[in-house]
């Protein structure tokens, strides 16, 4: 890639990334190992945390304080898988970056290599700093699907006792400070009937219909939600949101279906516990539609199993965080947003957290995902603030 002078540094780390496809279906091993070894020939020794299957893995590293403090200090985060391509209308091939117009495309320029590679590169800067205080990178695997990643190297740091005094998570929101977003749960229903032919109906359980049933039940607690609240002005949507977004079932026209399985997610407002959401979903199918099911057929049962809970965010404007990067960015506004990251996760760990990273949420997951140089340069500029700041 032929580079300007006035281009950020990180373009080549960037480059090396988004080449690696870390499709979240796919391993990340790839990437996860090539940033070790690069590391390593920094003298940064990095600690990988496997998924059980080790296909996957989190790589969580330190450059430590001039007097070799390993605890404390702040923690630039980002996940290294990205969303399929897959029926995407791509202009360029969405795993050989380019830059075209000020603008570097390709799959997770955006969301979130991006920011990855800014740190990446900045890492010389970090140990020539006098730091007084460690600059950790966190690394994770399956944000996008099912925050799996996050809690597995989260735990085995504080087990090691890393004790982080705050985190930035460098998801897309155009270089500005974001305070808070939504929880996501989410659950695949399995709803068993009982098979018979179509002209005996009164003999079978229909799984589909009474799966409808209980979707239409979340659909109205939705309604509910909207219309009753409790609200929050500053997220876009300002509610909690629920919504079934799957459904396959039955095998022929003229069968009664006897198994409909569907998922269903809610997005809470981080003020609002979702247990008691899920467990009124629960009450409903058990109290309410299970008997009925029963007394068409004793088979009838309905099943739940847990996709994902990934912990909203709502950071204290006290925390010295959120007022370092409120200071470093000069930006007092407070935004909150409706999707989630791992910064709830982090929270919930004891470690409080500010998302703020470069490119803009709207083009995150589409095809011809971009990040544009300038968002680029600013992240650039921001880590290297962070640096000076741990200094003093």
């Amino acid at each position: 890639m032929n580079q300007m002078a006035s281009h950020p540094i990180s373009l080549d780390w960037i480059e090396r990334l988004v080449s690696i496809d870390t499709v979240s279906r796919n391993s990340n091993l790839g990437l996860i190992e090539l940033v070790r070894d690069e590391l390593a020939k920094l003298g940064v020794q990095s600690v990988l945390t496997h998924h059980s299957t080790g296909r996957w893995a989190n790589l969580f590293a330190t450059i430590p304080s001039v007097t070799g403090q390993t605890t404390g200090g702040v923690v630039l985060s980002g996940h290294t898988d990205v969303v399929p391509v897959d029926g995407q209308d791509w202009a360029t091939d969405p795993f050989k970056p380019v830059i075209i117009d000020g603008k570097m495309y390709g799959r997770g320029t955006c969301d979130m290599k991006g920011f990855i590679g800014a740190s990446l590169a900045l890492v010389p800067q970090m140990q020539a700093a006098q730091l007084q205080k460690p600059i950790h990178l966190a690394l994770s695997f399956d944000e996008e699907v099912t925050c799996l990643g996050a809690p597995i190297m989260i735990e085995e740091l504080m087990r090691r006792g890393v004790n982080p005094d705050g985190c930035i998570v460098g998801e897309p929101t155009g270089m500005r400070p974001i305070v808070a977003h939504k929880g996501i749960n989410a659950y695949e229903c399995c709803v068993h009937g009982h098979a018979a032919h179509s002209s005996l109906t009164p003999h079978g359980l229909n799984a589909i219909e009474y799966a409808a049933r209980l979707i239409c039940y979340i659909r109205d607690m939705a309604d509910e939600f909207k219309q009753q609240g409790p609200f929050d002005q500053l997220y876009d949507v300002p509610f909690t949101t629920a919504q079934a977004s799957t459904i396959v079932g039955g095998n022929a026209m003229n069968t009664v279906p006897a198994l409909c399985k569907f998922q269903f997610e809610f997005r809470n407002l981080p003020t609002m516990n979702p247990k008691p959401i899920f467990e009124r979903i629960q009450r409903y199918a058990n109290e309410v539609l299970l008997p009925q099911m029963q007394k068409e057929h004793a088979s009838g049962a309905i099943d739940f199993t847990l996709i994902s809970d990934a912990p909203g965010l709502d950071a204290s404007e006290q925390a010295a965080i959120t007022q370092l990067v409120r200071a470093l960015t000069g930006d007092d506004e407070k935004r909150k947003v409706a999707y989630g990251t791992e910064a709830g996760q982090f929270q919930e760990a004891g470690i409080p957290s500010v998302i703020c990273g470069p490119g803009d949420i709207m083009q995150a997951h589409k095809a011809n995902e971009f990040v544009t140089l300038e968002q680029i340069g600013q992240c650039e500029a921001f880590i290297k603030k962070v640096i000076r700041s741990l200094e003093q």
